[in-house]
This record gives structure tokens, sequence and C-alpha cells, in this order.
């Protein structure tokens, strides 16, 4: 059996123990990863994509054994190999009643523990065989390379679970996309997908919205109206910029998760709702929670499941074919010939770094087809001057004047400038990216960099302005 590909967790304490278990992983030509706390465990397990977990019982902040029916539930779960230096007869029963491989006493030799792990993931490759993951239907999630297509594998792993997710990512990423598409292959694809933009609602507001109101019960409710909430039961509600969630409102709708019941603002009564909830977020919702600007209690019922979009600039092999299959779109919507992309097209989406990830990519291709009604090949003069200079800028800035200093100071062959030219050329970029990053504020420009006023008044004029 070929296991080259299988990742395995180790989740212990014992820094000698890792180091053990790390060495005998490579000898099978296995990859593995570890965590010392189950809390760090657990997140990894979730996160990544592991076929094995090596876990010990007594862990600083728990018990192993409290945790394999947890993993058991998570969508292609790995197996479990309890590792530990205790001998409980209740333990092992325990392990092996809730789903654990095997339970291995410490220290345990080589041989066995060898043996167990190409066992186990023997077992796990038979079972993925006999049960293939669905056909995700994702259509409008464009690309086919190993990042996008890892992702969507956990895509269609999540979908058969009914637990909450959350999305994280730069802007621009498609979370609203992955959350329909964990929605349309799910149980609950019948039911409504409700879409609420946490950013855009007041504090005031939002508990209406979600809720919904009584007649009267605020000025302007002029008659009763059902909140998101009701009209997500056997649905989906997407919490877009779930970190916006004003913190007035997190208990209620935390109570909400745990009870499936809320009351209506002016309401005495309780209403029932059955929805999963989808959040996403470009924010670091883990370091708000740790400085108390979002509950706790309610992130960890938002993430049962966690899931981190990858940004366009490291899936650059997608951008040819999400440009050919927008170029088509815009080109139908338009009533004109398809137009073809040109090599240098392709070459300079290829290079620009696309901060606004795939939506910016989206917006550029409709503004050059827009822009182009009757020219039938797009080249890269086509493309908004903001991107070539870009691209344009960071091919020279490889050859800065530094490097080219260093590369001379190394070449015999090549004759060196003197030391004061080529403090001089290093002065002149130090500025012009001063004056770039505090967009030519004078002030700022002091506060950053520490030169006096009428230092940087001379510098500035000195400063070659190619």
């Amino acid at each position: 059996m070929d296991f080259s590909k299988a990742k395995i967790l180790i989740v212990d304490d014992d820094e000698g123990v890792v180091l053990t278990l790390t060495r005998i992983i490579e000898s099978l030509g296995l990859e593995s990863d570890h965590a010392l706390t189950l809390t760090r465990g657990m997140e990894k397990i979730n996160a990544l994509d592991v076929d094995l977990v090596l876990l010990d019982v007594n862990l600083p902040d728990g018990c192993g054994l409290d945790v394999i029916e947890d993993i058991s539930g998570i969508p292609d779960a790995p197996q479990v190999i309890i590792l530990t230096a205790f001998s409980d007869p209740d333990g092992a029963e325990l392990a092996i009643e809730s789903g654990a491989w095997d339970y291995i006493q410490k220290p345990a030799s080589t041989k066995a523990i060898k043996l167990q792990i190409l066992r186990a993931l023997e077992y796990r490759e038979q079972k993925q065989r006999s049960e293939p993951l669905m056909s995700l239907h994702a259509h409008t999630i464009i690309g086919s390379g190993k990042i996008l297509q890892d992702c969507l594998k956990k895509v269609s792993r999540i979908a058969r679970t009914d637990a909450h997710v959350l999305l994280t990512g730069e802007t621009g990423t498609g979370k609203e996309l992955f959350a329909k598409a964990i929605h349309e292959n799910s149980a609950r694809s019948k039911g409504s997908f409700i879409v609420v933009d946490c950013s855009i609602l007041s504090e005031n507001f939002i508990e209406s919205v979600l809720f919904g109101h009584e007649k009267g019960a605020f000025t302007g409710a002029d008659r009763k109206r059902n909140g998101l909430a009701l009209l997500a039961h056997g649905g989906t509600l997407f919490l877009d910029e779930v970190g916006e969630l004003p913190e007035s409102i997190q208990g209620s709708f935390l109570r909400v998760l745990q009870e499936k019941k809320f009351r209506p603002v002016g309401s005495e009564e309780e209403i029932h709702s059955d929805f999963r909830v989808i959040s996403a977020t470009n924010k670091n919702i883990e370091q708000m929670a740790v400085e108390k600007k979002f509950r706790n209690d309610l992130l960890y019922r938002l993430k049962s499941f966690s899931l981190e979009l990858p940004a366009l600039r490291h899936r650059r092999s997608d951008i040819p074919e999400i440009a050919f299959h927008y170029t088509d779109i815009f080109c139908r919507q338009q009533k004109i010939e398809i137009k073809e992309l040109s090599d240098d097209f392709l070459e300079i989406l290829g290079k620009y770094d696309w901060p606004g990830n795939v939506r910016e990519l989206v917006n550029t291709m409709e503004t050059c087809i827009a822009s182009t009604p009757s020219e039938r090949i797009l080249f890269a003069y086509h493309l908004p001057s903001k991107i070539r200079s870009r691209v344009t800028r960071a091919a020279f800035a490889k050859k800065a004047p530094g490097k080219e200093i260093v590369n001379q100071l190394s070449n015999s062959h090549e004759p060196l400038p003197f030391f004061r030219e080529a403090m001089a050329r290093k002065e002149q970029e130090y500025i012009k990216a001063l004056y770039s990053r505090a967009g030519g504020d004078i002030e700022a420009m002091c506060r950053m960099s520490g030169i006096s006023r009428a230092v940087l008044y001379r510098k500035l004029k000195t400063l070659d302005p190619s």
C-alpha cells in the first residue's frame, strides 16, 4: 500500500515522546505534525486533512479519552490510536467503545507502533475507496489547482454534517460562494439560504432584523415582521462579517443556537426555528475573543468546523481558468464575440498579487470587456494601468540597486560603484517608499522616519523623479 500522502498528528505534551514518534513516522515515509495540548490538537484536526491521530490521555488541558467521540464526528474522521503511560483497563475499554483504533501502553516497541499505524491507514484507505466523496455541486467556484481542490474536498466533508461552520480568509476570496456550496450540498439544500451582512446593520436594528418584531414594538414598527432567523428555518443562515456582530446581541444569539428558540422584539411568545449557521470573517476573530471583543462561547459554537479560504496569489495556476470563464460570461452578457486573451495579458494576470482576490479579478475582466466592445483580442495594455504599473514596479524592484551592488561585489568582473553613489541610491529608494507610505504627508513622514522636517525637505528636493 502507498500511504506516502498520509498525514499523522501526534498529540502529546512530552516533547521527547513527540520526537520519538516523529522519527518512527518519518521512517515510514509519512508526514507528521504535532500539538502539545488537547486544545491545539483539536484545532489542527479540524483545520487540516489528518488521517491518523496518536493521542495521549493525560494532557495539560484535558483528557484525550474525552475527545475521541468528538473526533469521530468530524467529516472523514481520522483514526485514533491512544498512546499512554498508564495501564487503565477502564480507560482502554472506554477508548475502544468510543471508536479508537487501538489503545497502546507506553513504552511500546517501534515495531508495534509501526504495525498499528500501517493497519489503521490501510483500513482508512479501504474505507475511502468504498465511500468516495460526493460529487460536489459548486459550479461557481472556478479552479482546478491542488490548493482549491483540497479546499473543495473539505467543503464536501463539511456539507455531510449539520454542524455550524466558520469561513475565514481575505476579502474577495469568495466566502459567500463557499457558504452556498456547503448549503447546496447539504441535507438542508431545499431550505432557504438567508444572508445577513452584520457590517451594515446598526446595533439597534440588528435584533429586529434577526428575530423580527411585533407591530408597535418601537417607533416606526407599523406592522409585524418576521425575522431572518425564522425565514432560515430548515435552511442556512449565513452571517457575513460576523466579527461585526454587536456584543449586545451576541448573548441572545448564542441562546438561539443552543435552544433553537427566540422571542421577536415586543413579543411575549417564543418562536422555534431550526437552522444551520455558516459565518464568515476576514478578521482575526480568535484574537477578538482573547481581547473580549467577541464572546468566546459564541465563537466555539460558530466554529464547529472552520475553513480558511486561500488567497488568489496562493493559487496562481487557477487565474487563467477564472479569466477565461468570466470572459465567456461577460461577452455573452454583452452579446459580442468571445474575446481571445493574449499571452502578455495572461502573463500580467499571473504576476499581479490580486489584493482583492477573485473579486478583483472578476471586476477587472468585466472592465476590460466592457471597455473594448469591438476589439477581438485583449492585450496587456487593455488592463488597468494600476495593475500593469505594479507588476512593472515589482519586476524592477527585483533588480533594485542594493541587489545589483551585492552582485557586483561578488563578481570581480563587474565595475563597482563608488560607496557614496551606492548609499545615495539606497537613500533615494527609502525616501520614495516613505513618501508613498505616508501619501505625501510631511508630518507623517517625519513621524515614521525620525527625520527632521528641514532635512526631509532637503532630501525631497534632491529626489530623482524617475
